[in-house]
């Protein structure tokens, strides 16, 4: 019994040892998400375009009228809907219902330009006859069958607080949206190839139209990447973006940048420092974020000891990670340390599932699992196969087997418990503030004790069982030989 006593005290030693260290990594949310600069910008955030993961925010889910900006999502679905090479006729109402003062390139009633043309002249001088000529077009000739259109795509893309009526941005109570949902639009656009060209460039010239004798010049008012009206704001990771301004609206701008991988969405509302906002909250992203690719450092899912195939392994792997995955992480922070869910909301014949990463309770990227053709049991991530792969399953007596194999070295029953003991414990440490470390700290200590002292007193119990039990086994002896002696006739 010493000896049993003896070992269950070292694996509970090296169990309250594991407790105690794993969930560190429920303190990361703590410590390890980076606080942002201030901004004059009433509302604000930022995105990484590719994991969707949110970096900053202030005040983001706030309505507030949008101004120009709004034409990223006009000349989207323009993208999606017609081709560059179209001709787009400006009718009456294109020319005449834009405020005068407004943002225009002084198009005529008939005038004929290509979509291309349009475009370019709508996300560089912001034109707003031109926006309302491209919306008339892409609705048949119907401008609220566009508007419609526009509503029925920020739906699409997960927008909440969205309403627009108009296809420029121009002045109306009812058209609001937020930076939370700009940014949305903005990612769904910036995967547009031919709409990255397009905020990208700096100049382009409108030939002679049948109403215009001469060339029209464009050029991009974004000053982060335009010298147009000056070299202070260029910014040397700047891709494009969109500006935005009415009186009511205040400035608005949307920027892109990429760096090092990064690609980022910046959106500021309400403000007139928008430049200084948006470099300073770049910085301060680049600063103190950076990209992982998943494939290259995820090593949880491989099987390195087993000779047969793997899932993620170098021999005959039927499952690969998705090679251009990518997950966001703070500076300083491991891969090691993200939290995973299998998802197989989207599974078809090549995705298996999806790895969905998180860190510090933020969703930091996926991952697809694509399958390779090999054939192999697909563990967790669909059903098993055999060689030639036909569906096959595990017997009921394999599973058994397996299962009284676990049992009989007690490994699997140890593992079950000081699993459900850490899950416990992780749970407990979630539902107290946040803010108080050393409390989880001494929580850790004198669950750890509880379960040193539960664990003693099983042990102890057991003892007085095995003595009792002990104890009969000698009574039962006596009187079994005590029997056999009467019956041989002794005294």
């Amino acid at each position: 019994m010493k000896t049993i006593w003896k070992r269950m005290t070292a694996v509970l030693a090296a169990a309250i040892l594991v407790i105690t260290l794993v969930p560190a990594a429920a303190f990361a949310d703590e410590v390890s998400w980076p606080s942002g600069p201030e901004v004059e910008a009433e509302s604000a955030i930022v995105i990484e375009a590719t994991t969707g993961t949110v970096l900053y925010e202030k005040d983001a889910d706030t309505q507030r009228y949008p101004a120009s900006i709004t034409k990223i999502l006009t000349t989207l679905l323009a993208l999606e809907n017609s081709s560059l090479d179209e001709v787009v006729t400006f009718s009456e109402d294109a020319v005449y219902k834009n405020e005068g003062d407004s943002s225009h390139i002084a198009r005529d009633i008939g005038e004929e330009m290509t979509m291309e043309q349009c475009l370019y002249a709508v996300m560089l001088e912001s034109a707003n006859e031109c926006a309302y000529a491209v919306a008339e077009h892409v609705g048949g000739g119907d401008y609220q069958t566009f508007i419609d259109m526009m509503n029925e795509k920020v739906t699409e893309l997960g927008c909440t607080n969205t309403n627009f009526t108009n296809a420029n941005g121009l002045p109306d109570e009812d058209h609001v949206t937020t930076c939370r949902d700009m940014a949305l639009i903005a990612q769904a656009a910036i995967q547009n190839s031919t709409f990255r060209q397009i905020i990208g460039t700096t100049s382009y010239t409108i030939p002679p139209t049948n109403k215009h004798d001469e060339e029209t010049p464009l050029n991009n008012h974004h000053r982060m990447i335009s010298s147009y009206k000056g070299t202070k704001y260029l910014y040397e990771y700047c891709l494009g973006g969109k500006t935005g301004y009415t009186v009511a609206a205040g400035n608005t701008l949307v920027t892109y940048a990429e760096k090092d991988g990064m690609l980022l969405i910046c959106v500021v509302m309400k403000t007139t420092a928008q430049y200084d906002d948006t470099i300073s909250l770049f910085d301060y992203c680049f600063e103190n974020y950076s990209m992982y690719n998943v494939s290259e450092s995820e090593t949880r899912y491989e099987d390195s000891e087993s000779g047969s195939s793997t899932l993620f392994g170098e021999s005959e792997a039927f499952a690969v990670l998705d090679s251009e995955a990518e997950i966001i992480l703070p500076v300083g922070a491991d891969f090691s340390d993200t939290e995973v869910e299998v998802s197989y909301d989207n599974v078809s014949d090549s995705v298996l599932g999806t790895l969905i990463y998180s860190y510090g309770g933020k969703q930091v990227g996926t991952a697809d699992v694509v399958a390779t053709g090999a054939s192999g049991v697909l563990y967790e991530f669909g059903e098993a196969t055999d060689s030639a792969g036909s569906e096959a399953e595990f017997s009921s007596s394999e599973a058994e087997e397996e299962s009284d194999a676990s049992a009989g070295d007690g490994t699997g029953t140890a593992e079950t418990f000081f699993e459900k003991i850490r899950t416990f414990l992780s749970g407990l440490m979630d539902k107290l503030p946040g803010d108080y470390l050393i409390v989880k700290i001494v929580v850790i200590a004198a669950a750890a004790v509880a379960v040193f002292f539960l664990i003693r007193a099983i042990c102890f119990r057991i003892r007085r069982i095995r003595r009792r039990k002990q104890s009969r086994d000698r009574r039962y002896k006596v009187i079994k030989n005590n029997r056999k002696w009467n019956r041989r006739g002794g005294r």
